[in-house]
């Protein structure tokens, strides 16, 4: 059924049907399917493989073959088997595996390293998904206060654009990939409704290669899909992805938290027995200190008494030594006096041989000018009143006549 052709007003199918040989088509003709048989069929497809009737499904169907000379040959669809479409199905996901495996990528997201914290998620999701909502609410409301930044990259999760959109999205996380550390694609309802596009091989190839690790929370807890088993991690339903991420926090967290308390705990016991030694110490400290200041104290009086018996002698030699500098200061005094006394004694003989009345005694007189020794001719001229003294007078007389003595050059 190349294409389905629904029209929701009628309710009316008008299917393309188309057959292939070698990729090449042999077959083609439209068909219809009536609103009550559309209904009937599309409720059994959904409790057989659990996907709605849609376009591109390989079908095996029970119809009926009409002609009108107006409209010409007609084709009544009037049963499809789900079962033969169920089959085809799952080989196309056996195809899908085989291919990627025999291309040699089936595990190449699951061997990319998840970060310790992976905290910065892009999420492919609609939305309005009720999954999409639940991992917001539980990854955002955790009670440990582990911070996310996450952010939504909206795409079609089920029905025939789902794999093109999620493609379309998947490529615009690649060219931002440096700023997250994780693509969650997060499909919430609708049970195993509309899984058969997680089996396409071109959606799958996108995950196994895709440079980020992908994890995935699409909603159904029975069969698992291709995009699923390559993905690097998957869980049942969105909640469960929130709490597998919230699960990396604890077991980073937890271990900290253990060695945290393993660290207070031998530090706690570490400073007590730090505690106890230095009690120790300063008690065997206070012993000996005390000890050391009885002996010291001993020792200083012992210096005190020996200090103060050399002080004695000291002193005791120092006064005999001052008596007997006195006595010997006191002897050179006398006899420094003593000598003085001579010199001074020779001096006053010398000064009263000097003595100008006894030199006057010996015939010598002094001449003064208007009471001033006459030293030169020069000091006096003729009528000069000049008083001679002499040994037992004075004589007062007036210059007649100055003579100056020649000297020796003059003379010669």
């Amino acid at each position: 059924m190349n294409k389905l052709n629904h029209y929701p007003q009628s309710g009316h199918c008008y299917p393309d049907l188309v057959e292939k040989t070698d990729g090449k088509i042999v077959a083609e003709m439209r068909s219809i399917i009536w609103k009550d048989d559309f209904q009937r069929i599309n409720d059994n497809f959904l409790n057989v493989l659990h996907e709605q009737l849609k376009s591109g499904s390989k079908i095996l169907f029970c119809a009926k073959v009409s002609y009108n000379p107006v409209y010409g040959l007609s084709l009544r669809i009037l049963d499809i088997d789900p079962s033969w479409s169920l089959g085809e199905l799952e080989k196309e996901k056996q195809q899908t595996i085989e291919k990627l495996r025999k291309e040699g990528i089936f595990n190449t997201n699951r061997s990319l390293t998840l970060p310790l914290l992976p905290r910065r998620i892009a999420i492919v999701s609609v939305e309005t998904s009720k999954g999409y909502a639940d991992f917001c609410k539980i990854i955002d409301g955790n009670s440990w206060g582990y911070a996310f930044f996450y952010m939504l990259f909206p795409a079609l999760l089920q029905g025939e654009n789902a794999v093109h959109s999620i493609l379309n999205q998947l490529e615009r996380i690649s060219s931002v990939q440096d700023h997250f550390d994780a693509v969650a694609i997060i499909r919430g309802g609708g049970g195993d409704v509309g899984l058969t596009c997680y089996n396409n091989y071109e959606l799958a190839k996108a995950i196994a290669l895709f440079p980020l690790p992908v994890i995935t929370g699409i909603g159904h807890s029975t069969n698992e899909t291709v995009a699923e088993m390559v993905a690097f991690t998957n869980a049942i339903t969105p909640s469960e992805l929130a709490d597998y991420l919230i699960q990396k926090f604890h077991n980073f967290s937890v271990p900290l938290k253990n060695a945290q308390d393993t660290i207070v705990n031998k530090m706690t016991r570490l400073l007590l027995d730090e505690q106890a030694k230095i009690l120790n110490t300063a008690r065997y400290f206070k012993s000996v200190s005390l000890s050391r200041l009885a002996q010291s104290r001993n020792e200083i009086q012992q210096e005190g008494k020996a200090l103060k018996q050399q002080s004695v002698y000291f002193f005791q030699r120092k006064q005999e030594q001052y008596l007997g500098q006195q006595v010997s200061l006191y002897s050179r005094s006398i006899n420094f006096i003593q000598v003085q006394l001579k010199d001074i004694t020779n001096v006053e003989r010398n000064i009263k041989l000097l003595d100008p009345a006894n030199i006057l005694k010996r015939g010598y007189s002094i001449t003064l000018v208007n009471g001033k020794t006459l030293k030169t001719v020069g000091d006096a001229g003729e009528g000069t009143i000049l008083q001679t003294i002499l040994a037992d007078g004075n004589i007062f007389s007036t210059a007649q006549s100055v003579n100056k003595t020649k000297n020796n050059d003059e003379r010669a």
